[in-house]
């Protein structure tokens, strides 16, 4: 198995394991980057090059070394996730995204669907309430408030990863989770949170022709079992699973579960 080396000269920065025929390309969440893959926290990538695929995880923009980009919205993250693909020759590949990463990986497929050959749609939803809502507005004012009283991601990173965890999580995966979510920069967090809100594929699922799996954690608050069953059931031969015990965090707060129900999905439905 190859070394993880992050590669600087893509256009996105990235991680990288193993040197299989099939390709896995892992997008993370707003509280993210490349390293929620890395063996520290969920060692998915090393799990998929075990199994024999060959895997890139991507700091989306704004994360890591990825440079921000404006307009800072899900097309654009897209567009960036969609070049790097086409400028590594990586497609057609399978796309794993979780939380706005799995957001991401939706508008990938209107944006580039050439490139993606299967999904793994982890935390995620096909929308975030109804645009413009009182839902959504508190949703921002809650998570913006304290930046703007000067509190700064160190001082909002452990809440919001214990939030978004199950309440039987491990504590040192929280914790790692929270050191890497303080890692973001703020105008990152502000312009992610901005695209979040703006979501909204649900018409597009019903015209995804590729295998997909709907990952869901049995106690995650952000993307409900119920709802992302919703969002299966709307995708053609889209397959559901809900992870027993874990929160938001499935593949930190319980790594071997996730990445087994990965490999189990990629081996059956995914060929070059």
């Amino acid at each position: 198995m190859n070394a993880v080396v992050p590669l600087r000269k893509a256009p996105l920065a990235h991680l990288r394991w193993g040197d299989g025929q099939r390709t896995v390309v892992l997008l993370h969440g707003v509280g993210g980057g490349r390293e929620a893959w890395g063996d520290k926290l969920s060692g998915t990538g090393a799990a998929l090059a075990e199994a024999g695929l060959s895997v890139f995880a991507f700091d989306l923009p704004g994360y890591g070394e990825s440079a921000l980009i404006e307009p800072y919205n899900m097309r654009s993250l897209a567009a960036a996730v969609a070049a790097s693909i086409d400028a590594m020759g990586l497609a057609p590949c399978a796309v794993v995204g979780h939380s706005m990463g799995g957001m991401v990986a939706q508008e990938l497929m209107s944006v580039a669907p050439g490139c993606v050959a299967a999904l793994v749609l982890s935390g995620t939803s096909a929308s975030f309430g109804k645009p413009g809502g009182a839902w959504q507005t508190e949703f921002l004012a809650q998570r913006l408030a304290p930046l703007d009283a000067g509190a700064g991601m160190a001082a909002l990173a452990p809440g919001l990863a214990m939030g978004m965890a199950s309440p039987t999580a491990p504590h040192d995966a929280v914790a790692r989770a929270a050191i890497l979510m303080s890692g973001v920069p703020e105008a990152t967090y502000r312009g992610a949170l901005q695209a979040i809100v703006g979501f909204d594929r649900r018409e597009l699922l019903a015209d995804l022709r590729v295998p997909v799996l709907c990952l869901a954690g049995e106690h995650d608050r952000n993307a409900p079992p119920v709802l992302m069953q919703q969002m299966a059931a709307r995708i053609p031969g889209a397959e559901y699973l809900c992870l027993a015990g874990v929160g938001h965090l499935a593949n930190m707060e319980a790594p071997a579960p996730f990445n087994r129900a990965l490999i189990d999905f990629l081996q059956r439905r995914f060929s070059m």
